[in-house]
């Protein structure tokens, strides 16, 4: 199987993303899009962003690389009536079936950026998208302290064995040098690219308003596969606890809530590119 496949189906990703929804929204609202809007969102889970452009009135196709978060898309699609909605499986480095100049607006956060071959992701999404469309990502930042997942990610690494040759880190998409480079290679102007510093919340979900930094911690040892894989490195070689300690200390840390329940702002790159 594609590793990267068997990543992000190892988990659930669903039960990250209950935490994310109302930045989801506001994501899309910022967006300043007018409608009709043909959106295609790429590494979309199962809807953070696609759900509410739906809302909002988009044609909107999701793609996602994990079958189950495909097969949980379209349920919530289902379930809310968005008859404009529809998810699909395909891979972000190789959108087959997807049209030349198709899509008003492609989007990706949090998604794309963990595909395995960033050049082929740049210029797929461009290649996708319609003269005067735009792409848009939202990426993580390496070593920003006030990046959560950036630090989630960090730490976890330092858990699990060295990646293999080639690899190519995903946080390199919030290295501004980087993105200037993969988009240019796919055709793009540096004019064209615009970059800025936003912010992204982690909120206790409607299901558990409550829900502590420690639970938020345990539903990525439970269902997101980089930490998943950690923990497993970890219980190999008898670190478990530390790893545990470090993640929890990191949740308590950021959050900002004052009640016992999560409110974690995460600093991430916000790109975006007029093609």
């Amino acid at each position: 199987m594609n590793p990267n496949k068997a990543l992000w189906e190892k988990g659930d990703f669903t039960r990250i993303a209950e935490y994310m929804r109302t930045s989801g929204g506001g994501f899309v609202s910022s967006l300043g899009a007018t409608h009709p809007l043909r959106v295609l969102d790429i590494g979309c889970g199962d809807g953070t962003t696609a759900v509410p452009l739906a809302h909002f009135g988009a044609d909107v196709l999701g793609i996602d690389i994990a079958s189950n978060l495909v097969e949980a898309g379209n349920k919530r699609a289902a379930a809310l009536g968005l008859t404009g909605l529809k998810f699909q499986e395909g891979d972000a480095c190789n959108l087959q079936g997807i049209a030349d100049r198709s899509f008003d607006l492609t989007l990706s956060v949090f998604g794309a950026m963990f595909a395995p071959r960033p050049s082929d992701v740049a210029r797929e999404m461009v290649r996708v998208t319609k003269p005067g469309g735009r792409v848009v990502m939202g990426n993580w930042i390496p070593n920003d302290p006030t990046s959560f997942v950036s630090q989630l990610l960090k730490i976890s690494s330092s858990f699990t064995p060295p990646p293999p040759e080639g690899f190519i880190s995903p946080m390199l998409w919030g290295v501004e040098s980087h993105i200037v480079e993969r988009f240019g290679q796919a055709g793009v102007p540096a004019e064209n690219i615009s970059m800025a510093r936003d912010t992204f919340v982690f909120t206790s979900p409607a299901s558990e308003p409550q829900a502590s930094p420690a639970d938020f911690i345990e539903s990525f040892r439970r269902f997101y596969g980089p930490t998943m894989n950690a923990y497993e490195a970890a219980e190999k070689s008898g670190r478990v606890d530390e790893l545990h300690n470090q993640l929890v200390e990191l949740a308590h840390s950021q959050n900002k809530a004052t009640d016992g329940s999560t409110r974690i702002p995460a600093t991430f790159m916000r790109i975006t590119i007029d093609v």
